[in-house]
């Protein structure tokens, strides 16, 4: 097998993952949208994907534990902006680049209000007026939320579940083809993404200064998203918060199954 695929979001949260991989000649970097990548695993088109969680429920893709996009509290950038009381929730339009952000919203309206919700695919910046109720992830919500003044209601949803579980959350994670967890180019390529997650740990304000202008946001925020607000280790508790939100999202009709496997071990390269 030559050099692996490795399917990514340019994200500026993924900065601390996915920066300086395209200096690795062992891998080839795929930009795509969080929505897509679990598809271009599951159909051959990528080795390795940093993918929607939600996406590995039931079986069919292995999550990696070499790094994750998550949160122990408030994440800033996946957020519900509403015009009317949450409680009152009945429809959201779903900025629907991530599968997990759709679910999470849909388990904590049930569980925090009691309302069982649809959901209308809307594509934010499209020219368009904004809805009564919009959810936006990533970038998004910083260089192009609707106005404040018209959503008297927010919910940030990393810091409505932590407030519900307890747990941190896990937005997405590096996976592969389940069939394939135990090839060794896929683990060495798992041990290269580990070690690049930890390396870009001790360079973060080079990354920050690197970045942020690049995708809009203003430097000191920046910092403070990267550094504070998200984490990028997967440990012991995200490992159960993943395994209690699949929970959530099977018993609400949401994933076919709460099936979820992890791929061990991942070493040093």
């Amino acid at each position: 097998m030559g050099r692996v695929r490795i399917a990514c979001v340019k994200y500026l949260n993924t900065s601390p993952l996915v920066e300086g991989l395209d200096k690795l000649s062992d891998i080839g970097l795929m930009p795509s949208a969080p929505s897509g990548i679990a598809g271009m695993v599951r159909q051959g088109e990528a080795d390795i994907g940093l993918a929607s969680v939600v996406d590995a429920a039931g079986g069919g893709l292995a999550m990696l534990p070499a790094g994750m996009i998550g949160c122990d509290g408030p994440t800033l950038t996946v957020r519900l902006f509403s015009r009317v009381p949450l409680g009152e929730v009945r429809k959201v339009h779903a900025d629907t680049d991530s599968h997990t952000s759709v679910a999470l919203c849909r388990v904590l309206l049930k569980r925090l209000y009691g309302n069982r919700v649809g959901v209308e695919a809307f594509e934010a910046g499209g020219g368009g007026s904004w809805p009564d109720v919009v959810l936006l992830i990533g970038d998004k919500v910083v260089t192009g939320a609707p106005p404040m003044d018209d959503y008297p209601h927010q919910l940030d949803l990393g810091e409505a579940w932590k407030g519900l579980t307890g747990l941190p959350f896990v937005y997405a994670v590096w996976m592969c083809r389940a069939e394939r967890a135990e090839e060794p180019a896929i683990l060495r390529a798992a041990a290269l993404l580990d070690r690049q997650r930890r390396h870009n740990r001790t360079r973060l304000d080079w990354i920050v200064s690197a970045q942020a202008a690049r995708h809009g946001w203003p430097e000191e925020l920046a910092a403070r998203y990267l550094g504070s607000l998200l984490r990028y280790d997967v440990g012991p508790r995200e490992r159960e918060a993943v395994g209690r939100f699949f929970e959530m999202a099977a018993e609400d009709g949401l994933v076919d199954s709460s099936e979820a496997r992890w791929v061990e071990p991942v070493g040093a390269a």
